[in-house]
This record gives C-alpha cells, structure tokens and sequence, in this order.
C-alpha cells in the first residue's frame, strides 16, 4: 500500500502539468480594426485646400485596444480623442477633449467602408447650443482620410457642413 502510493506520487509529480491555452488577443477582431483607417501621422488640410492647418498623430495604444489622436493646430489650443469599441455595445465610442475644456462623447460604428462617429458637442453653437455632430471617417484612394463633420441644432432632422478635413500622411524622416 505504501509502495503503491509511492509510486502513485511520483508519476503524478513527474507527468507534465497541462497549461492553460492562452487567451485570444483581446482587441484584434476586424471590427477592432475598424477604425485602423486613421491610424498614422498626418499633417491636416481642409479638403480641396492647400494650407495645411494642423498635425496630428494617431497610435493604437492599451494593447491595440485604444486609439488616440493628438491634435496639433498650428494656430495653438489642441486637443486628445480616445476611441474603442466598447465590448458590451458593440459600438465604436469616441471621447474628445479640446483644449477649450470641452467635452464630446461620440458614438458609432462602421458603415460600408466608412467610420461614422456621433455625438452632442458642448455649447458650440451659434447662441452656445449643444450641436449634434456627426463625423464620417473615409479612406480615399490615394491613401490620405477624410473627416467630414456636420451639425444639426434640430436633433438630427437637418445637418449642415461643420468641417471638412484631409489627413495626408507624412513623409517618413
């Protein structure tokens, strides 16, 4: 009894341990990718223009499960987004805050092959009204990516055009 016991011990001791697989990767999923559109370090036009308006740099960050944009005027003020998808929606979320101390919360997704954002920016209206805004994210054919902006001050049942930018990719150094 004893011997056997023995022997029961050792072979326990010597059989190798299964180890747990490792868990997937947690932000790699194609609608994770979704937004890797943006992704990179631009210098920003208004679209069809040539003067260039601001820098701006854009990483994945937290393990590829954030993406964050600095945003870099040239005329000074600027700004930080942080963009995920919120695992329990489902939906792409964007908080942005401005060097003015201004908050916007955005919300959305993909829609065809573009990334559209929405969300009430604080008191930017013409009489300091909340303006639901809406960005539409695309990547044209020559690699830069366009972020249209529209406001509507009647809920969603007009939009006007906000802003209309290019993010051209810089040279390598």
């Amino acid at each position: 009894m004893i011997i056997a016991s023995l022997i029961l011990a050792l072979q326990t001791a010597a059989a190798p341990e299964a180890s747990p697989a490792p868990p997937p990767p947690a932000c790699e999923s194609e609608l994770h990718g979704a937004f890797d559109l943006w992704v990179g370090e631009w210098e920003v036009y208004p679209t069809g223009r040539d003067t260039k308006v601001a820098d701006s740099r854009i990483e994945r960050i937290a393990s590829g499960c954030v993406i964050r944009e600095t945003w870099m005027p040239l005329s000074g003020g600027g700004g930080t987004s942080m963009s995920m998808l919120n695992h329990r929606s489902g939906r792409w979320e964007q908080l942005w805050v401005g060097s003015d101390g201004k908050r916007v919360d955005f919300a959305g997704g993909p829609v065809g092959d573009t990334m559209v954002l929405t969300g009430y920016w604080d008191g930017i209206g013409p009489s300091g009204e909340d303006v639901l805004t809406r960005m539409t994210y695309s990547l044209e054919s020559d690699g830069s990516v366009r972020q249209f902006g529209e406001g509507s001050t009647d809920h969603g049942k007009t939009w006007q055009t906000s802003f209309d930018l290019t993010y051209s990719r810089k040279a390598a150094p």
